[in-house]
């Protein structure tokens, strides 16, 4: 448990890593098209690992059935559709504003797991709501009035996809715990053909709207692609040992690497309205885990 704890924690500096990297070096590109050519230069990056562990993978695939199949589609789709919802957000939004809202992802895990895995919602988890929908406020927050930032909120197109985003990937994330537990599947097949399928499910959006590729950005989409390999692997062993609504509040601590770096980075405004918004998106999805 511990073990999987600090794996958990490495994958959160993983993917804020890997968020920043995409609003800092990718704006020219179409979400499908970008999430397509990251993810070839992941499954490049991850096919030594699959070989390494060669006789659990072909053992995986010959126990691998309907529901197997099923689970693997759901994670998918949700994980294809919250990351463009996401890169979407991004692409009209600043990094610090956006990731704080899109990261409280395990407020719609427990509900979720509460209805098919038979999770209770504990007095301590409800104030982790509270503390987690605080989070949006301060995210939203600026000058001129308490319910300025709700209106703001229901009116930015950023916040609504962040929002859209997050509960997509709450979906993804308790879909992987049951493929990762429930079904048992390999966790050297399963991260392959994650991001394999949710490249093909992008890959007609892709071909609609073609990148125009800049061989400069090849090292990038490289260096991409092994955040998205190693962030995939790491959260892929949490998810495998750790319940989902313990694993994704850990995971999602990326809000903070992410918010710091935009802050810092990128000269954001509301920086230290932003940090806190993020460090509460914490406080809040760590209370739903106890």
């Amino acid at each position: 448990m511990e073990a999987a704890l600090g794996i958990a924690v490495l994958a959160a500096f993983v993917w804020g890593g890997y968020i920043y990297l995409l609003k800092r070096s990718f704006d020219s590109y179409s979400p499908a098209g970008l999430i397509v050519l990251v993810n070839i230069f992941a499954v490049g990056w991850y096919l030594p690992v699959v070989g390494y562990d060669g006789a659990r993978v072909l053992e995986s695939i010959d126990r691998f059935a309907i529901p197997e199949l099923g689970i693997t589609i759901l994670a998918s789709g949700m994980t294809a559709a919250a990351t463009v919802l996401f890169l979407r957000a991004l692409a009209t939004g600043e990094v610090s504003y956006i990731t704080p809202i899109n990261k409280i992802v395990p407020v719609f895990v427990l509900p979720v797991e509460i209805v098919f895995l038979g999770q209770f919602l504990t007095p301590l988890q409800v104030f982790g709501v509270i503390v987690a929908t605080l989070a949006v406020y301060v995210a939203n927050y600026e000058p001129g009035g308490f319910f300025l930032p709700f209106i703001k909120a229901a009116h930015s197109r950023p916040a609504q996809l962040a929002l859209l985003s997050a509960a997509c990937f709450a979906i993804s994330d308790v879909s992987r715990r049951v493929a990762l537990q429930e079904l048992a599947i390999a966790q050297r097949l399963y991260v392959p053909l994650l991001l394999v399928f949710v490249a093909v499910l992008l890959l007609p959006s892709a071909i609609s709207n073609p990148p125009a590729v800049d061989r400069t950005d090849l090292p990038k989409f490289a260096f991409a692609g092994g955040l998205v390999a190693v962030g995939e692997h790491l959260t892929t062993i949490a998810f495998a040992t750790l319940p989902a609504s313990i694993a994704s509040p850990i995971v999602n601590t990326q809000a903070i690497v992410a918010v710091v770096l935009g802050g810092i980075l990128l000269g954001e405004r509301h920086f230290r309205l932003r940090l806190l918004a993020a460090v509460l998106a914490v406080v809040g999805v760590t209370l739903l885990s106890v």
